[in-house]
């Protein structure tokens, strides 16, 4: 089938499917070969069995002080600031990536499906089909 030939319905469809593919198979690449290594660890707090690491960003001294300088709201946007960082580093990024394609190919899976199949570019391209012949 010639991308010519094919309506914009299709076209959208395997824009979607190619969208989902690359992404899908990105993020798996991006998890596999991706660290979460933390360079600035201070220590290990074990609690209930588990070991956590603490960072100077998480340690009760470092909230304080954001408290003290800029009160509450600075310590929930230090918090929101170091969350979206976050998400662009280590294992993270994969399931961002993930979200983002699958949110993206969605959309054009939405847009294909609400297209009405009989466009002016479709019927166009099959008058020129015809006066081909």
């Amino acid at each position: 089938m010639k991308w010519k030939t094919m309506n914009l319905r299709t076209r959208l469809y395997l824009i979607s499917a190619f969208i989902l593919l690359v992404g899908l198979s990105s993020s798996i690449w991006i998890y596999l070969t991706a660290e979460n290594a933390s360079e600035s660890v201070l220590g290990y707090e074990i609690a209930g069995g588990n070991a956590y690491l603490v960072t100077p960003e998480n340690s009760k001294k470092y909230v304080h002080d954001v408290e003290l300088i800029g009160g509450k709201a600075a310590v929930l946007a230090d918090e929101f600031n170091r969350w979206f960082v976050g998400l662009w580093h280590g294992k993270s990024l994969a399931f961002t990536v993930a979200c983002i394609a699958i949110f993206i190919s969605l959309g054009f899976f939405f847009v294909a499906r609400t297209s009405p199949s009989g466009l002016e570019a479709d019927a166009r391209d099959q008058n020129n089909r015809a006066g081909s012949k």
